[in-house]
């Protein structure tokens, strides 16, 4: 049978690139499909857009040799802050504070503009022989058949694989052309994202302030710059955001304090509508799904790009394996392992955020003296302060080899 890949991605955002390296450098065969234009997101110009990466999403950068290329815009997070707070008010007096120079491994983690991250993953798909990418076209039609699938795109070709991996984000069209159903449900908040000035050095220290409308991140970019995921109610959101600069600043910042100085923003404001949505499958005939197509969570944590890597690791972990044992890398007792592996452990971990962010996004006194000597507690015994460390740069549980960053 003709294959044009082995293996095609169904999404260029960050997690598809990502596995279409750790796959071509372990011999296989991938084309990535992509709707934007190849260079729109490697612009020079700074837009705001940061991730916090987990420490093992950074061994896994390292194994797939994209590290070195960004390393040096990537900003260290050696402590994290999490409180309970009001406007106006600062931080409740229990909170906890997790300092990554108690773990044998430190940081805890590194923030990463998305320009420099897409760049790097887009310089190495291109130097890759072994990597096609098909850039503003999409994924209209898939067929699976016997030993393949079909995939038709926008502009009428049509290429055939072993296996194609829906990495196309929350409402996934291969997930759903493939019969896997979602559940979830809408938060009525929305994230407002932005990057700021500040007139204070941040010290590499990370900050969640729970606020009863949602919680606000405040995490640190390289030099005197943060950025902030500021979750409000739906409606006091539409509002925040027809605001112009100076007047959005008056509203931030009474609930961000003046720890950090006199602020001013850094780019451009962005937002967008939170929900929770979890596919009832990752696997189906010869369709594999990661990232948000298959669990879109809420950022109270910072991650949703970590659960995405993870499921990287973990679905080239068990391709290559099975490639080098002469199994169909698209059969489905194949796909089994992989969704065995990730599906518990992503929608565990969904729905703990979940919890965290109703817990936190209200006023009631009760709950709010409860989970504030809840935080007290945990930070007062090393043990299970360290266990939320290692939970938080991604160390904890059965971790697939490029998430130790060792190659497969």
């Amino acid at each position: 049978m003709k294959y044009d890949s082995d293996v095609i991605i169904a999404g260029g955002g960050l997690n598809g690139p990502a596995l279409a390296l750790a796959l071509a450098q372990s011999g296989l065969r991938v084309c990535v499909i992509d709707a934007a234009p190849a260079r729109q997101r490697a612009a020079d110009a700074f837009d705001g857009r940061a991730y916090a990466l987990a420490l093992a999403s950074k061994k896994l950068l390292d194994a797939i040799g994209v590290w070195p290329s960004v390393a040096a815009n990537a900003q260290p997070m050696m402590e994290v802050k999490a409180a309970d707070g009001h406007a106006g008010e600062g931080a409740a007096p229990y909170f906890l504070h997790f300092d990554a120079r108690e773990l044998d491994q430190a940081p805890v983690g590194f923030m990463l503009e998305d320009r420099f991250l897409y760049r790097a993953f887009l310089d190495a798909m291109e130097a890759n022989p072994a990597i096609t990418l098909i850039n503003e076209t999409s994924v209209v039609a898939q067929d699976a058949q016997p030993g393949a699938v079909a995939v038709t795109l926008s502009d009428g070709r049509v290429l055939r694989a072993k296996l194609l991996v829906g990495a196309d984000g929350r409402r996934s069209g291969v997930a759903e052309r493939a019969g896997i159903g979602r559940e979830g449900w809408d938060y009525g908040q929305t994230a407002l994202v932005a990057a700021i000035d500040h007139e204070k050095p941040h010290n590499g220290v990370a900050h969640q302030f729970f606020m009863t409308s949602g919680p606000l991140a405040i995490l640190p970019l390289p030099g005197n710059r943060s950025s902030i995921v500021w979750s409000e109610t739906r409606e006091n959101a539409a509002t925040i955001s027809a605001l112009d600069d100076e007047d959005f600043l008056a509203v931030l910042r009474p609930r961000f304090g003046d720890f950090l100085g006199e602020i001013t923003l850094a780019g451009p404001r962005f937002s967008y509508p939170l929900n929770l949505t979890l596919a009832r499958a990752y696997a189906a005939a010869r369709v594999a799904l990661i990232g948000d197509a298959a669990h879109g969570v809420h950022p109270i944590a910072g991650q949703g790009l970590n659960l995405g890597l993870r499921d990287v690791a973990a679905l080239a972990e068990i391709l290559v394996e099975a490639m080098r044992r002469g199994e169909d890398i698209g059969a489905i007792d194949v796909l089994e392992r992989y969704q065995g592996w990730r599906r518990f452990d992503s929608t565990s971990l969904a729905l703990g955020m979940d919890t965290v962010n109703k817990l936190f996004s209200n006023n009631n006194p009760l709950l709010r003296a409860g989970r504030d000597l809840g935080m007290g507690l945990v930070n007062a015994v090393p043990a299970l302060r360290q266990g939320f460390m290692r939970q938080a740069a991604g160390l904890s549980g059965p971790l697939p080899r490029l998430m130790q960053g060792r190659k497969i």
